[in-house]
């Protein structure tokens, strides 16, 4: 009897599947931005909320027609576990976005929240290690050098990229006066630096040590990290071009192999649930990153507000030129304010993109804490 046919499955293979399924994962939160403004611009904000609707369904309906039910492995679901998981992500969440608005730990609220997340997380790590049944995450996932070692590389991508997405449409509207659709518009080349390197990088697995594309990734983002810090209140859109298809290329070249790198040493029977956690830690690092950034930048744009405020005086030559005699109208000193504000505010920004640019690069020796993964053959039944 002829049983089924069964035809290996490559890293190459594989890595090309996973380029194809990360650029939905990247492209969305790049396109986001322009789709959102062009919905603001013509329909209502309210429509950036109800577009998710229809793509829901279709998301459900192409699971339902294209995805084979599979047989899971029955077994006992660790309830305190997935809870005290959740409560400790949730009040780290809420923390994280209100922390900013309550001047964070100056607040009553800020210390409960951190409290109670610092406590069910604690809960859930002294479950995790010492539960001898079924557990909501197994502990053998962290003995992975390659698993670990990617988490940290995903967490970094989300601080990076998310955190990017998130100052550039203020800084654009803000200071520069852009209209919402053409922010939207000048940041989606962002994408077309994605799609590239998917294509890319498809080909280059397998030919080329991934250690070295990944590297290469991040050289890129930092080099777009870097273009970033030197954005004026005179710019033109190019530089923004530029720059976002620099980290759109250097995101895309990061991701691909860095996710068939992260599960090519993890146990298969482990893999299901590294998908999760991966996916977490990078959705963590895109909210810490985020909250930090805008932190940082409120409170940079008062240092530098406070800093050049103090050279705007009489006795300074180089306004002295510009001020007319007499005392100054309301006027003149609120626009005085204004500019201050302005350029305390593009330093601040700056300031964020230098972050970041220093994140990317202290991501690059990490690289060789990855080992190369076998380039063996996996197997497949196909019927």
């Amino acid at each position: 009897m002829i049983g089924p046919k069964v035809t290996p499955i490559t890293h190459t293979a594989i890595a090309r599947a996973m380029a194809v399924w990360v650029m939905g994962v990247t492209l969305g939160p790049i396109i986001g931005p322009a789709l959102g403004g062009w919905l603001t611009e013509n329909y209502n904000w309210r429509w950036v909320f109800y577009i998710n609707v229809p793509f829901g369904i279709l998301a459900f309906l192409g699971i339902l027609s294209f995805l084979p039910e599979a047989a899971i492995r029955k077994s006992r679901f660790d309830f305190f576990g997935f809870t005290a998981l959740s409560v400790a992500i949730a009040a780290f969440q809420i923390m994280l976005d209100r922390g900013q608005l309550k001047d964070w730990f100056s607040s009553t609220e800020i210390w409960i929240e951190a409290t109670v997340a610092a406590v069910a997380f604690y809960l859930f790590v002294i479950h995790m290690l010492t539960t001898t049944g079924q557990r909501f995450v197994s502990p053998g996932l962290f003995k992975d050098r390659n698993f670990l070692t990617g988490n940290v590389f995903v967490f970094i991508i989300g601080v990076v990229l998310f955190a990017t997405l998130a100052l550039l449409p203020p800084l654009l509207q803000d200071l520069l006066n852009y209209p919402v659709v053409t922010a939207g518009l000048v940041t989606a080349p962002r994408g077309v630096g994605t799609l590239a390197a998917m294509f890319i990088v498809g080909r280059m697995i397998g030919k080329v040590d991934i250690r070295l594309i990944i590297g290469t990734g991040f050289a890129l983002t930092a080099l777009a990290s870097w273009q970033m810090t030197g954005f004026d209140l005179q710019m033109d859109s190019a530089a923004v071009v530029w720059s976002g298809l620099s980290q759109g290329l250097g995101t895309g070249l990061v991701y691909v192999p860095l996710a068939a790198a992260t599960f090519a040493t993890l146990t298969p029977a482990l893999r299901n649930e590294g998908t999760s956690i991966f996916s977490l830690t990078r959705n963590l690092g895109s909210s810490i990153g985020i909250s930090v950034v805008n932190t940082l930048l409120t409170r940079n744009t008062q240092i530098m507000h406070s800093t050049l405020g103090g050279h705007v005086t009489r006795y300074s030559p180089v306004l002295r030129a510009r001020l007319p005699d007499g005392p100054l109208s309301l006027r003149a000193v609120a626009s005085l304010n204004t500019t201050v504000t302005e350029q305390a505010s593009m330093i601040a920004y700056n300031n964020d993109f230098k972050l970041m640019m220093v994140l990317s690069l202290a991501a690059i020796p990490l690289v060789l804490l990855l080992r190369k993964a076998s380039g063996s053959a996996a197997p497949v039944h196909i019927e």
